[in-house]
């Protein structure tokens, strides 16, 4: 049950327990006032020869009286106790409607809490704040411990952005200079074949790192909420991202298989070629020679679902509760730069969730895996 609902009980139940008592004990008085006494009924003697006799006539009169009180003294309880009932029930239905009543209006305060609560969870806005300015009292100190909380939430997942954003940027300078004079190095005339192939391994790892930078930079602009939606139909970007996949799924020989259907949506398209890049990728790299792929996008009600299945190694169940987070790879493959940095499935997460939708994952039994991503329909669609 709700508070309110509760209280209303609460008041209904107070009512009915004093009410009851209280009809009880005026029952009782009114009876013992209707007592009758029979000393007063007793007809007045005649004095004959020291002698006192009851006349026939009196004694009639007498039981007559009796039945007449008796039956007004029931008649009285009776009306006394079902009015007192029917005052009960009503003032305990009336309880029951104030209690109510009053209930709203004290947890009006408390709605309005929960309100911005529940905005500050849909829309990952940490700005939004209650501003409670009634009287200092528990619902007052309630409201501003949550203001402070949100306060606190919001600057320390700023400065976490800030951090990720500017040490990302910091570092893509160095590697840059890194990338500039090893290739420079490897393509000089007089350099050896030793000198080469050192600049190849270390090209291959500043490639690793400039992606590693790539991910930390979209997993920090991911996490931000998507407020300015944009209508624009999936199945274009992945057919975008599809095209400019096709040369390296042809290098490691996967086929990949288009099921593309409308799906209209609403929010960043950008962020979303992202989202469906990582999972194309993924698909493709994570994959064996004549491997194959396939994209579905279609509308479902009011979602829109992207599905990317691959062939590959098969995926341990206990492996997919951790998959989507950070830095995380299948099957312990931390060494082959070429997979990425263990950032792709975490950015999909987070792109996904910043505009409401959801992604899921399950291992598929051929081997390899199918990824499933929801995400709002455009209403106007």
């Amino acid at each position: 049950m709700s508070v309110r609902l509760r209280f209303a009980l609460a008041a209904a139940v107070v009512f009915l327990v004093l009410g009851a008592p209280a009809v009880a004990g005026v029952w009782l008085v009114v009876r013992s006032s209707l007592e009758y006494r029979t000393d007063l009924l007793t007809p007045a003697c005649v004095e004959n020869d020291g002698f006192c006799r009851n006349d026939g006539i009196y004694e009639v009169a007498r039981r007559q009286a009796m039945r007449v009180r008796a039956a007004y003294q029931r008649d009285t309880l009776a009306a006394v106790r079902n009015a007192g009932g029917l005052i009960v029930l009503a003032g305990t239905a009336g309880a029951f409607a104030l209690g109510w009543r009053a209930g709203g209006w004290a947890l009006r305060p408390v709605r309005r809490i929960t309100e911005t609560a529940r905005q500050v969870a849909q829309s990952h806005d940490l700005t939004e704040r209650i501003g409670y300015d009634g009287p200092r009292e528990e619902v007052r100190e309630l409201a501003d411990v949550f203001d402070t909380m949100l306060g606190r939430l919001a600057r320390a997942f700023d400065a976490q952005r800030k951090f990720v954003a500017n040490a990302s940027h910091e570092l893509r300078t160095p590697l840059t200079i890194n990338r500039t004079l090893v290739d420079v190095a490897v393509r000089r005339p007089d350099a050896t074949d030793d000198v080469k192939r050192l600049g190849e391994s270390l090209l291959l790892v500043n490639a690793r790192h400039e992606r590693l930078i790539d991910g930390l930079l979209a997993l920090a602009e991911g996490e931000q909420a998507v407020l300015d939606r944009r209508p624009f139909d999936l199945t274009d970007v992945a057919e975008h991202v599809l095209d400019q996949a096709a040369a390296e799924a042809a290098e490691r020989e996967v086929t990949i298989h288009r099921l593309l259907d409308p799906a209209p949506t609403t929010g960043e398209a950008v962020l979303v070629e992202r989202l469906v890049q990582n999972l194309v990728e993924n698909a493709v790299r994570h994959n064996h020679p004549k491997g194959e792929v396939w994209i579905t996008t279609r509308r479902r009600a009011d979602r829109v679902e992207l599905i990317v299945a691959n062939t590959g190694l098969p995926v341990p169940p206990y492996e997919m509760e951790t998959i989507f987070e950070p830095f995380r790879r299948l099957h312990g493959d931390r060494l082959r730069s070429d997979r990425g940095s263990g950032l792709g499935l975490s950015i999909v997460k987070v792109i996904a969730e910043a505009h409401g939708g959801t992604v899921t994952g399950w291992p598929r039994e051929e081997g390899g895996l199918t990824i499933t991503v929801e995400l709002p329909v455009d209403p106007a669609a």
